[in-house]
């Protein structure tokens, strides 16, 4: 091609051109749903099967089906297959199939269970379809030409409920997609009654919640589903349902998602097993048979089946959400609609179909009426008639020579000369004649219903009752409230244990398990270092790490290292990135935030903080102003019930003293209150607990009230040389 050949075109032209024609016509003839409930490619195949007379009789091969569809659908014989395979009762895919079956039709929970070639399976035409086709003979819908000309197609089919709510159906087109969900037929069909009745019913009254074929347990969230019925979108989560089978201590899930596969799930599981965060699993199976799907969950000893499927609801697709997208052709344009708002359009649609086929019987009934009237001008003289034909030398001025003869139109003539001489009789006629008067009767009733769009509604309503009460089938999918289901966080992949946290002078801190200090309790340590505080606690505990700059880290247990005793442990410099001169002074782990921390002070004051103080929303990791600066400080005590602890002064003064004097403070930089009077300019140096120390006289130390000074130190008194490794505290 040469430069001359070429044409400069703008790009918004050429796509205007060329890629929204293409685009228009995935959307309207391919992918997106009409009112009546199915894209054309389902519309093609059905109305095909209906032709063949497959709604009454035996079933045929489906490639008998597949090449008659052919002449409606130019797509490839394996695309027409695939959507026959959809509609059919054996691939689960609906809650309402089309289509019955017989053979392998695949499942449409498994995405490796294939179905069998179109030349092994049968289908004919399930019952419902009744309803799908009723009337279309009678013009109640537009036909169209096919691709090649040669046939008529309905454009629509005039189905007797609101078919686009009750089966399930998904496309996706250029720029859009729809995803509509399905719905109980009893449902639907009670709440398009109700909404016919009042156009501000509340629908959610009588249309509880999504109903899918693959039933399973859908979580109800009213504000979501109103969300989805107002506009059209949003999502509901869906769970499967197992039961435990004790005899051979096994969860068997026998109901999963609509939206996931058994393959997605067990793959899911398995990974778990392999990560090591489902170890109470020992096999997974799929045992789907003829008898339906089911998963087989082989477990260990004792363990809690239910806590089990908690974590697996939680981590794999047994939980998993159905996003909606209502996008429906209406007129042939797409639009999302809410609920109400599809009611609304099938309606409106279904009211058209109803005139246009009380039309055509009005116009059948007169038909008959105007050759009876014709008939009865005969009736005067049978005779004459006889005789107009018998007489009549040429074939061709029969019908002429009638019309003259008894002043009828050439109708009326056609039809009298075709009556067989037998029944030329007073008594055939008079029996025909007697028709007239119910035929004018059935005539005003049809021109009643005709004009008027009460009637026409009520026959929507009779309809729909009759529908609901024949084919209605209780609800596959069961509802739970929200507030049943509890919430499963990463945290249930972990492995709670018992164990014990060492902090050392030199700022490492060793995470061990228990049962790894029992088989090995010798600890390594660098040179010189000691430690100074051991908290017993469990891995999924929380763990607060108080600093000599009144800051508070805060972590998970479990996000500390596990090590053994014959390591160093974790450099909290380096884990925390604290200051150059920081360091981590005291521990305090807690599962509930239960219970308080006590704060005493160089100054004597000491600060009973509320431990959820601490408990923030957001986990943030380091919370400043984590006590007071006001004064050094010389202890942290965790306290998760009031006890007697003693206070010690630089001059010796002693006091025994019960902290439930202390009133409780949330604030956490709380100065606290005065429990230890000053003298001489003496400051609090040490706090211990009651075994720490080794007194003749406890009362001697004790007070009732504080603030109190103390009592000197008896020479026979002593106090476990700790005093110094509080000292260090301060500085």
């Amino acid at each position: 091609m040469t430069s001359e050949n070429l044409i400069n075109q703008k790009i918004v032209d050429t796509l205007e051109q060329n890629y929204m024609p293409y685009a228009m016509s995935v959307i309207v003839s391919r992918a997106i749903p009409e009112i009546d409930g199915f894209k054309p490619s389902h519309r093609k195949l059905l109305y095909t099967m209906y032709k063949m007379g497959l709604l009454t009789g035996a079933r045929t091969k489906s490639a008998n089906v597949v090449g008659q569809t052919m002449k409606l659908n130019p797509h490839g014989d394996m695309a027409i297959y695939e959507t026959l395979v959809r509609l059919t009762r054996g691939n689960d895919a609906l809650l309402h199939p089309y289509i019955d079956s017989k053979g392998n039709f695949g499942k449409q929970y498994s995405k490796d269970m294939r179905f069998a070639a179109p030349r092994y399976t049968e289908v004919k035409l399930e019952k419902i379809c009744e309803e799908i086709f009723r009337d279309l003979e009678k013009d109640a819908v537009d036909f169209v030409d096919n691709y090649d000309g040669t046939m008529k197609e309905p454009t629509l089919l005039p189905t007797t409920f609101p078919n686009i709510l009750v089966n399930a159906n998904q496309g996706i087109a250029v720029g859009m997609a729809s995803n509509i969900c399905s719905f109980n037929l009893k449902e639907v069909c009670t709440a398009t009654i109700q909404y016919i009745k009042d156009e501000n019913v509340n629908i959610e009254e009588y249309l509880l919640a999504p109903d899918l074929s693959s039933g399973g347990e859908l979580i109800y969230n009213k504000r979501e589903i109103m969300n989805i019925y107002r506009t059209g979108r949003g999502s509901f989560k869906l769970r499967a349902k197992y039961r435990y089978n004790q005899v051979n201590n096994c969860v068997e899930i026998y109901e999963i998602p609509y939206t996931t596969t058994v393959e997605a799930i067990m793959d899911a599981i398995i990974n778990l097993v392999k990560n090591g965060k489902a170890k109470e699993i020992t096999d997974v199976r799929d045992e789907t048979d003829l008898g339906g799907l089911k998963i087989a969950l082989d477990l260990k000893k004792n363990v809690d089946p239910d806590g089990l499927m908690k974590k697996l609801y939680r981590f794999t697709p047994l939980q998993d959400s159905f996003n909606c997208n209502f996008n429906i052709l209406v007129d042939g344009k797409p639009k999302v609609m809410g609920v109400k708002q599809i009611l609304a359009a099938w309606i409106t649609f279904r009211i058209n179909s109803i005139k246009r086929q009380t039309l055509f019987d009005l116009h059948k009934k007169q038909d008959q009426l105007h050759l009876l009237i014709g008939l009865k001008e005969i009736l005067l003289d049978i005779d004459k008639a006889i005789k107009i034909i018998r007489e009549t030398e040429e074939e061709k001025e029969v019908i002429p020579r009638l019309m003259q003869g008894f002043t009828i139109d050439r109708t009326q003539a056609e039809y009298i000369a075709e009556i067989k001489l037998r029944n030329l009789n007073k008594e055939y006629i008079l029996n025909r004649l007697a028709d007239v008067e119910r035929l004018k009767e059935e005539i005003a009733a049809l021109q009643a219903t005709y004009e008027s769009e009460d009637k026409i509604k009520e026959i929507i309503q009779e309809q729909l009752a009759t529908v609901a009460k024949k084919y209605g089938k209780p609800r596959r999918t069961q509802l739970i409230s929200e507030e049943q289901v509890e919430e499963i966080t990463m945290e249930h992949l972990i492995d709670d244990f018992n164990l014990k946290l060492f902090l050392t002078k030199e700022n490492y801190l060793k995470k061990v398990a228990l049962t790894s200090l029992r088989s090995n309790s010798e600890h390594k340590l660098k040179d010189d270092d000691f430690f100074v505080q051991e908290v017993e606690s469990k891995n999924k505990a929380d763990l607060l790490l108080f600093s000599n700059k009144h800051t508070v880290y805060k972590m998970k247990i479990y996000d500390l290292p596990d090590c053994k005793a014959s390591s160093l442990g974790e450099y909290l410099p380096n884990l925390l990135e604290l200051e150059e001169d920081e360091r981590i002074i005291h521990l305090v782990a807690t599962e509930d935030y239960q219970g308080h921390i006590l704060f005493a002070f160089a100054n004597g004051k000491m600060a009973k903080i509320d431990l959820a103080s601490y408990a923030t929303k957001t986990n943030r990791k380091k919370l400043a102003n984590a006590y007071s600066n006001l004064s050094p400080l010389v202890k942290i005590i965790n306290l998760q019930e009031d006890r007697e602890l003693v206070a010690i002064s630089s001059i010796n003064k002693v006091l025994i003293f019960d902290t439930a004097n202390i009133n409780p403070k949330t604030t956490r930089d709380s100065q606290g209150v005065q429990v230890l009077r000053g003298k001489k300019d003496s400051k609090l140096v040490a706090l211990k607990e009651l075994e720490e120390v080794t007194f003749t006289d406890l009362d001697y130390y004790r007070t009732k009230n504080i603030p109190a000074i103390g009592y000197y130190l008896k020479e026979e008194d002593e106090i476990n040389p700790q005093t110094t490794l509080d000292l260090e505290l301060k500085e």
